[in-house]
């Protein structure tokens, strides 16, 4: 399971960024609240894998019950019991797919936009299994995903009016209040709209580090102390000079 839906897990890129506002009809702050809400900002795990979450409600409704007696912690008719962010929902997803693999990967939510295996299909996918595949080789695949969803529900319009509320209703369904993600997008579109967008190649350098197991702090794109001291040791490492920025050696060396 580790390494099964691990691809080349690429950083989000501007053309990326590009096409999402222009498909949304959008600012980069509508994007970027969205994606910070939904993923904090990043959809990979440090292993390279999809960041997911599982969701038994769905693995019941995908598999009629079946499962609900003999594996509540991964088929039950309540929703929640998620645990542990990251690599324990793998470990849910595991257990659900060795029961059911079609239904276990139609019932998590994956990459930056947490979009649910069950939409695959209708974002432009011929599958679920496909939509898997192609969300481990890159955030731009993540983000476009996301914005199909939005755009076949209708959910621009209401980033473009920025009614928060509306968007999480029909984005997170019909018990968003519980988590507050009206508040939360609202929250970070006004953080981002008066301080500034993230830079993509900063973020970009936060991300791969974290795949080399250094710890450049949250992957925001913003290059505070922690950043610059990651990138000091790996420029160490690599036998770069240790500037403390992304610069064109230290980002082909990270990509390599």
């Amino acid at each position: 399971m580790t390494t099964e839906f691990v691809g080349k897990a690429k950083p989000l890129s501007q053309q990326g960024i590009d096409a999402a506002t222009a498909r949304l009809e959008v600012g980069g702050a509508e994007i970027w609240a969205v994606l910070t809400v939904e993923t904090s900002g990043c959809g990979f795990l440090p292993d390279r894998r999809p960041k997911i979450l599982f969701e038994r409600h769905i693995f019941h409704r995908e598999t009629n019950g079946k499962f609900d007696a003999t594996a509540q912690d991964v088929s039950n008719q309540t929703g929640g019991g998620y645990g542990a962010g990251g690599a324990h929902q793998y470990e849910r997803l595991a257990r659900a797919v060795a029961l059911d693999r079609r239904a276990a990967l139609r019932s998590a939510s994956w990459g930056l936009g947490q979009v649910m295996g069950f939409n695959a299909e209708s974002v432009g996918f011929a599958s679920v299994e496909h939509m898997v595949q192609e969300m481990a080789e890159s955030e731009d695949t993540q983000l476009r995903a996301m914005l199909e969803f939005v755009r076949n529900n209708g959910l621009h319009r209401a980033m473009q009016q920025h009614a928060w509320r509306t968007f999480a209703r029909g984005y997170n369904g019909s018990d968003f209040e519980q988590n507050e993600y009206d508040k939360k997008l609202d929250r970070a579109f006004t953080r981002l709209s008066t301080g500034g967008l993230p830079d993509l190649r900063v973020r970009a350098a936060q991300i791969l580090l974290t795949y080399r197991g250094m710890d450049p702090g949250p992957v925001d794109g913003q290059i505070g102390d922690r950043t610059r001291t990651a990138l000091r040791t790996f420029q160490n490492e690599a036998g770069l000079p240790a500037t403390g920025r992304p610069d064109d050696p230290t980002m082909a060396a990270l990509a390599d």
